[in-house]
């Protein structure tokens, strides 16, 4: 299978969108992705933009800390200050 090689314009400048050129996309996805687009009604390049938001919309990082959050809150709090066992480690020495 060909590699999948990404050639993004991030520049941005007022008023336009960058532009993303995907190169080497095997067949059966590039007809998969016209077939998906078609049953919702888009075009193609509007089916492109939604999947690709769709992707960094799931992982966005508000998604980390959210869970970070909850992961927190669920943990026992520490019994001992850390900074005082490093005082106390260092005054060993």
């Amino acid at each position: 299978m060909d590699a999948i090689a990404f050639n993004a314009d991030f520049e941005y400048n007022e008023g336009e969108m960058a532009q993303l050129t995907v190169r080497n996309i095997p067949d059966e996805v590039v007809k998969a992705l016209r077939v998906r687009a078609a049953q919702h009604g888009r075009s193609a390049e509007a089916e492109h933009r939604l999947i690709l938001a769709e992707a960094v919309r799931a992982s966005a990082p508000s998604d980390f800390w959210a869970r970070a959050d909850s992961l927190r809150r669920g943990t026992k709090p520490q019994r001992t200050e850390s900074g005082r066992l490093q005082r106390e480690m260092r005054d060993r020495r």
